[in-house]
């Protein structure tokens, strides 16, 4: 992996594959450039795909205190190793991620995300107050585990996928779970703020995710004043690469083609 330099001094890992026009892939909770390696390789013959190690992951550095600002400042530092401007794809929590960088100015010619995981309703906005204190609570303490156990358990993630992850890989990123969480606010979706969102956006949420998923996706995409919103049939939050390929590669190559036709 190749590195690149924070504003603050973090070393930044990153990794790029493919030739063409440049999407860089954002990560959710507990997820490495590793894991969006798949995804990175059914993109590659039409895009120079990169993935990266988020600020605290894999290979890249951290250093404190947590800052949202830094995040978008680590994600700029990447997006100008590969051009002037890029696409974005943004999975779950990463969602949000590239959301609030081009909010903040970071340049995007099209942004793509998946399920970001806002609670937007009354009963959601208590349930992830709550989870924010138990999960400060679990990491002051030192209980990795238990701040694991309690985001698998809040986002709902499969058995079956519980099952093909290495606990103690996903216990060495726990830490960062709270800057997921920082990430995602009070839990509301800021429409305020993603009304300066300019690119051209899709929202994509699964078929078989809860009704709570869809309609906050749903939300999502009346607050960017450019998005769409797609269900994927068949999908739920532990996505399929296989599935969003196709509809990122005909998303990013469509609108490239449209936006350089005029």
């Amino acid at each position: 992996m190749d590195k690149t330099l924070s504003r603050d001094g973090t070393s930044v890992a990153y990794r790029r594959r493919g030739d063409g026009p440049p999407v860089i892939l954002v990560g959710g909770a507990l997820s490495s450039a590793a894991t969006e390696a798949p995804l990175a390789e059914l993109l590659a013959p039409r895009f120079t795909v990169v993935t990266y190690d988020r600020r605290g992951r894999g290979s890249s550095g951290d250093s404190g205190p947590y800052a949202v600002r830094r995040e978008i400042e680590d994600l700029a530092a990447v997006a100008a190793r590969v051009g002037e401007r890029v696409s974005l794809f943004g999975m779950l929590s990463g969602g949000a991620l590239a959301l609030e960088a081009h909010a903040a100015g970071l340049p995007v010619d099209l942004l793509a995300v998946y399920e970001p995981p806002y609670t937007p309703d009354p009963s959601g906005l208590l349930y992830k107050s709550r989870c924010t204190a138990e999960l400060h609570c679990l990491l002051s303490a030192g209980d990795r585990g238990g701040a694991v156990e309690l985001y698998l358990s809040r986002t709902g993630v499969p058995e079956a996928t519980v099952a093909r992850m290495r606990r103690a890989e996903l216990e060495a990123l726990a830490h960062t779970l709270a800057y997921d969480d920082t990430l995602l606010g009070n839990g509301s979706v800021p429409a305020e703020r993603f009304a300066s969102v300019t690119a051209r956006t899709l929202v994509v949420c699964g078929g078989f995710s809860p009704d709570r998923t869809r309609e906050t996706t749903l939300a999502l995409a009346a607050a960017v004043p450019r998005a769409r919103h797609r269900t994927l049939t068949g999908q739920t939050r532990d996505l399929a690469p296989q599935a969003i390929a196709p509809v990122l590669a005909d998303f990013f190559a469509r609108d490239v083609f449209l936006r350089e036709a005029s």
